[in-house]
């Protein structure tokens, strides 16, 4: 027996605690949305009070959501989703055009899959505009959940990070240190442990997916934290930055992998298979992928089977 769903709630309620919950602040969801503060404040108390749950509470200045606003921005996030795509099929049906597709990829993607598999996607002609944003695992796993986008290719998070979602294992990467051609590291009977210390370090930041598997590699091998250290998650500062110093960036293989086959960057010669982790597709647990999605989706899965093998 499906229940039927209490007709006292309405969009603007689901709007209002999804920017509640995404901003963490009802001033700043209060200004996105337009409405006063006050406004955007009784609409969260009337869906409480129609739930006769709690969804919201305080956190120090802010706001965190409580166990049950959880679960209810899961399934109110896949609604709202759900409502923009086929608000989004009708308008784009007279333009003959698909429903957009938007995916989160990690550095480690960006270069060395997604270009061929939009290539492939867009042979498809669907018509579908698609957007591809990259940023830290974190942020991107966040939009994935609050429905702004529809899939983050990357590394697999960790277990308290994926409530919710889905993961398709496509491959395994690991770890490199990487330098410029010529750097002094890679002179013969160098011990690169013993001199790491010495360089400026580009380390991933502490909200990135590796930096726990990075800091465990160093830790493992006697090395202590980078004297020089510096956080980063932009593939292109890390390039121009070796280009021009003998600084060493700790980095996933498919960031550089085109970067040392062109013989501009050079992988250090120590062993780093501890740091292999899986690479491959996260989507919401409950989604159901549109068409063009789909295809996309398939296009990545081609892409990523051709790294694997190579």
């Amino acid at each position: 027996m499906v229940l039927p769903i209490d007709p006292r709630i309405k969009f603007r309620h689901l709007q209002a605690f999804m920017e509640v919950a995404r901003q963490k602040s009802v001033n700043r969801a209060a200004e996105l949305l337009h409405i006063s503060q006050p406004a955007v404040t009784k609409t969260i108390r009337e869906l409480e009070d129609i739930l006769a749950v709690a969804l919201l509470e305080r956190d120090g200045r802010g706001i965190r959501l409580t166990s049950h606003g959880e679960v209810f921005m899961r399934y109110a996030g896949a609604t709202l989703t759900a409502l923009r795509q086929a608000v989004d099929s009708v308008a784009k049906e007279s333009a003959r055009t698909g429903p957009p597709v938007r995916v989160g990829a990690l550095p480690t993607v960006s270069a060395r899959i997604m270009p061929h598999a939009i290539s492939r996607f867009l042979a498809e002609g669907t018509g579908s505009p698609v957007k591809v944003v990259t940023g830290e695992n974190a942020v991107l796993l966040e939009q994935l959940r609050m429905g702004d986008l529809d899939l983050v290719v990357g590394r697999l998070a960790a277990p308290e990070k994926m409530t919710g979602l889905s993961f398709e294992h496509l491959y395994s990467e690991r770890v490199l240190l990487t330098v410029r051609a010529g750097h002094p590291l890679l002179e013969p009977g160098i011990n690169v442990f013993e001199r790491l210390g010495e360089f400026p370090v580009l380390m991933p930041t502490r909200n990135s997916v590796i930096r726990p598997i990075v800091e465990q590699f160093l830790i493992a091998h006697g090395i202590p934290a980078p004297v020089t250290q510096i956080e980063t998650v932009s593939d292109a500062f890390g390039r121009a930055f070796l280009r021009m110093s003998d600084a060493v960036w700790i980095i996933s293989e498919g960031v550089v992998a085109g970067d040392i086959a062109d013989g501009r960057l050079v992988a250090l010669p120590i062993a780093t298979q501890e740091t292999r982790g899986p690479v491959g597709l996260t989507v919401r647990a409950d989604s159901v992928p549109s068409l063009p999605l789909t295809l996309l989706t398939q296009a990545i899965r081609a892409e990523a089977e051709a790294v694997a093998c190579g």
